[in-house]
């Protein structure tokens, strides 16, 4: 279990820096359905992306998980990880030793500290995509935090990654980090 302090919205077909730019297909499809699905794609053939469909059917829109800061079952992300960075790429028994015994020692805070790394630390996979992440019986899904908890502070800061998309899109502050948060992936707006 973890609690989500990084995301990046892609919203609409016009978003240039959106997989909903090219119109519907195969890969995209849950983004035009309903909000509260997840989309999970693969990206550099070797990192799957967590994303929540955000807006109603036929408006392709979603956010993209990019920073998860583990609450619960650490030592099972820590497997996770492993698994998943020894599993997708060709490595020689030391070097996924190495690696293997590289993820022991992170930090907790690290261990889903990317979108890469979301995906990895909680064992996801394209096979995913379309679970509904608002059912509460769901193995996989979105939950509200305590009632009791302390607003944490968001910036607002350009999504990362994105200067394909030309400047205009890739300047627009729709990436939302929790100021301050040791598992944020990019740059850490203070608090």
């Amino acid at each position: 279990m973890g609690r989500i302090v990084e995301v990046e919205a892609y919203i609409g077909q016009d978003d240039q820096a959106s997989h909903a730019r090219f119109g519907e297909t195969a890969r995209n499809q849950v983004m035009f359905g309903p909000p509260g699905h997840a989309y999970v794609y693969l990206v550099y053939g070797m990192y799957d992306c967590l994303n929540v469909v955000t807006e109603p059917a036929g408006r392709p829109a979603a956010v993209l998980v990019r920073a998860v800061e583990p609450l619960e079952g650490i030592e099972s992300m820590r497997v996770d990880r492993a698994v998943r960075a020894t599993g997708r790429r060709r490595r020689s028994a030391e070097a996924a030793a190495a690696e293997a015994a590289r993820i022991e020692r992170l930090p907790s805070a690290r261990l889903a500290s990317g979108p890469g790394l979301v995906a990895a630390a909680f064992g996801l996979d394209t096979g995913w995509t379309g679970v509904d992440l608002c059912d509460p019986r769901s193995p996989l899904r979105l939950e509200a935090g305590p009632g009791d908890a302390m607003a944490p502070v968001i910036a607002a800061t350009p999504r990362i990654g994105v200067a394909y998309a030309g400047p205009d899109w890739a300047a627009r502050p729709w990436r939302f980090v929790e100021a301050g948060n040791p598992s944020v992936s990019g740059p850490r707006p203070a608090r």
